[in-house]
């Protein structure tokens, strides 16, 4: 037996004995403190194998998925909590073969209590630490499943749309309103470039949010407004101060490098931003 087909006779086994749980992120997947990678949206022109390989390439130890990604080049199966269990063990095997851990999924909404269960499910089976989501409406139906499966979940923020005042979880304060009395594990996956685009300085809206944060979609960006992505600590971002801060507030969750500019081409930019958060001194 080869070393491939052994991984995913191992990655078959954890899955149906439940050996994949959801945890704490452990240490060896740290760096500098941090469980610093890529959200594998990064890659999104390539298939889930790919966004692995080019994660462990840029320095990254940890990995967010998103839903619809093509598995790889030899399986045209969709990624996300759809999937069979033959796809998750293969997932797993190549996780395994790269030395990352799966940590999050997002961007994703349920239709209903039945989906979101499925959600839950699926993160449970792979070991997540969290998912990423914007539907705040249906926290009645997430509350209840956070505790039962010990999964957290993270509101992700979009720029603010200057033509749809409904949206509004561009703005932290919302989140605060909406998460106020509920289970400590639902929270804020801080996306700090959606932020900049908005207008809003990154550090204060980590303040803001103190107690809250469960993950980040960590960006800097050149400029506030619309602009593009730069690697850590050549924009606006103060991305060192954002690493300072959530040090401080005691932040045990994924920073997720979700970088959008250059997008067959971005694996050099986003290993100087591995590379940042794993020399900053901080103060």
């Amino acid at each position: 037996m080869n070393s491939k087909s052994l991984l995913l006779l191992c990655a078959v086994a954890a899955l149906f004995t439940g050996a994949a749980v959801a945890e704490p992120i452990p240490e060896q997947f740290k760096q500098n403190g941090f469980a610093i990678g890529c959200q594998a949206y990064s890659f999104n022109k390539y298939t889930v194998f790919e966004a692995i390989e080019k994660t462990a390439q840029c320095g990254g130890k940890v990995i967010e998925f998103f839903p619809g990604q093509t598995v790889s080049k030899d399986d045209p199966a969709k990624w996300g909590h759809t999937a069979s269990d033959e796809t998750i063990a293969k997932v797993q095997a190549k996780l395994k073969e790269h030395g990352l851990k799966a940590v999050n999924y997002g961007v994703v909404g349920g239709k209903d209590a039945a989906e979101w269960r499925k959600i839950f499910e699926f993160a449970k089976k792979m070991g997540l630490y969290g998912i990423t989501t914007e539907d705040v409406l249906k926290f009645d139906i997430i509350e209840p499943l956070v505790k039962e499966f010990d999964i957290r979940v993270g509101i992700h923020d979009h720029p603010r749309q200057q033509n749809n005042p409904n949206y509004r979880v561009w703005d932290p304060y919302y989140i605060l309103e909406m998460t106020k009395g509920r289970d400590a594990r639902i929270g804020a996956c801080a996306d700090t470039g959606h932020w900049q685009t908005s207008g809003l300085n990154p550090v204060w809206c980590l303040r803001v949010l103190k107690g809250r944060i469960i993950s980040s979609h960590m960006k800097d960006k050149l400029d506030f407004g619309n602009s593009h992505d730069v690697p850590y600590g050549t924009g606006v971002g103060e991305i060192g101060r954002c690493l300072d801060e959530l040090k401080k507030q005691g932040f045990e969750g994924n920073i997720s490098i979700e970088y959008e500019y250059n997008w067959t081409t971005s694996v050099p930019e986003i290993t100087q931003c591995v590379d940042f958060v794993k020399n900053h001194q901080g103060k």
